[in-house]
């Protein structure tokens, strides 16, 4: 919409992915002119000008009625309702084929279920999947948007999206699986009895992008992932020759990369393409990451991977021929969620400190290149980040990442990432937990998790 519209900015009310409720974490973003986030430039400016606020005037304009579109004249004081998903739904047709999207979802060997979790993507599912594209209404479960979420958590992973893994890994499954969370820009992928991972998802969404994406179709330009996101995407880049840039965790550092040319004048990095491991996915057709135009980036590859007349090809098949190309990062994240800050902030000190005598020592047979603390110096706006996370780097490229969230609705929210990388001639199929054992004791070991957090499992694994 701001980008659409020319407008200056924008505000946004939303609960991201936390669970809903009066004592829940809900909050008010502030997105710029190009539609970023606000990068720290503006935030500071904003923060001065707080210091100088001497009163406040509040305008008594009155209730507005929502649901009709149009402007109000309020004694001089004008408010316009628009239509979201007008704007929204103009924009990906400029970016997919709306052609080779109808004929996927109206196959008769092609079924799908779309889980809004009772978020804002509610408003969105059954005007564009349905009403526009003809996937039938029983496509979409969850789609009414409510206060409370339906008493759930609109956090589209394995463990908070049940409902919807339990339908995708019965017998008869749908072919492809699909939810997004409180504020639509997170995504999770599913196919039938497959999980795609969010690292795995933004590295086949890249190679397959200019073969089958109509807004990619010269090419990119460049590609980017989170630091502790799985390192599937830079294999990608490498055997494509495309620019690849490793930022830290928060959408602006992308923002940075997509504008670096119109706002800053530096190198053109667009079309661009981005991800990170907490479900988010996303490109320059917008400066924030997109649950939706993600999962229709996937069925806009389901549907050029499937010629009529021909075989269906499923999720799982993509996924593993690109497995069988690039190889595989087996990735898992282990959430401790509600630790006691203070001995959080302990545990990470410590490592911190060790990180010198850790480099070159072996852990649970692995041997550890470089420990360190990742920090980013930013190529369009000079900026450092310093203290992004703790990074154990292996010989083998295998990794142990460690951040500390600052996302979580209370407590503190400790976050251990673990990826191994098998080449194309390697086990590709094996159960990830089975590969990953040995780095996840060793992530244990250099952590003394247990020990700091008083925790012995994880909240979540993903």
């Amino acid at each position: 919409v701001i980008r659409r519209r020319g407008f200056y900015g924008g505000l946004i009310m939303s609960a991201s992915h936390n669970p809903g409720g009066p004592d829940e974490d809900w909050g008010i973003k502030f997105n710029y002119s190009a539609g970023e986030p606000a990068p720290e430039r503006i935030t500071d400016r904003i923060y001065e000008e707080t210091q100088r606020i001497e009163s406040l005037r509040i305008a008594d304009i009155g209730d507005v009625d929502l649901s009709a579109v149009g402007a109000v004249d309020l004694d001089g004081f004008s408010v316009e309702v628009i239509d979201p998903v007008a704007d929204y739904l103009a924009t990906l047709e400029e970016v997919f084929d709306f052609d080779l999207l109808r004929g996927l979802l109206q196959r008769r060997d092609f079924s799908m279920k779309f889980d809004a979790m009772h978020a804002i993507t509610g408003v969105y599912a059954k005007p564009i999947l349905c009403d526009v594209l003809g996937a039938p209404e029983s496509s979409i479960m969850n789609g009414v948007p409510l206060e409370d979420f339906g008493k759930g958590h609109p956090d589209p992973n394995l463990t908070y999206a049940k409902e919807l893994v339990d339908i995708m890994f019965a017998e008869g499954a749908p072919v492809f699986g699909a939810a997004s969370d409180g504020d639509g820009d997170r995504n999770m992928i599913l196919g039938g009895n497959f999980f795609v991972t969010p690292s795995d998802s933004v590295a086949v969404i890249a190679a397959n992008a200019q073969a089958c994406i109509p807004y990619f179709k010269g090419g990119l330009k460049g590609v980017a992932r989170s630091m502790p996101t799985g390192a599937a995407l830079d294999r990608v880049a490498e055997k494509l020759g495309l620019q690849f840039n490793e930022v830290p965790t928060g959408w602006k550092f992308f923002g940075n990369l997509m504008d670096s040319k119109a706002l800053f004048g530096g190198t053109d990095y667009t079309p661009f393409l981005c991800g990170e491991e907490s479900f988010g996915t996303g490109s320059d057709h917008v400066r924030e990451k997109d649950g939706l135009w993600a999962v229709l980036a996937w069925l806009q590859i389901l549907a050029a991977h499937n010629q009529p007349g021909k075989p269906l090809v499923t999720v799982e098949s993509i996924v593993k021929d690109h497995w069988a190309t690039y190889g595989r990062n087996y990735y898992c994240r282990y959430d401790y969620e509600g630790v006691d800050k203070p001995k959080a902030q302990a545990m990470f000190a410590a490592m911190t400190s060790a990180t010198a005598s850790n480099t070159g020592r072996v852990v649970q047979g692995n041997t550890i290149a470089t420990a360190d603390v990742f920090e980013y110096l930013d190529p369009v706006d000079g900026s450092i980040s310093k203290n992004q996370g703790i990074r154990f780097l292996m010989e083998d490229g295998s990794r142990v990442i460690f951040r500390l969230s600052g996302t979580a609705g209370s407590g503190a929210t400790v976050r251990m990432y673990i990826e191994k990388y098998v080449p194309p001639t390697g086990q590709l199929h094996e159960v990830c937990a089975n590969v990953v054992g040995d780095l996840v004791k060793a992530a244990l070991e250099l952590s003394s998790l247990v020990k700091f957090t008083g925790m012995e499992s994880p909240t979540v694994i993903t």
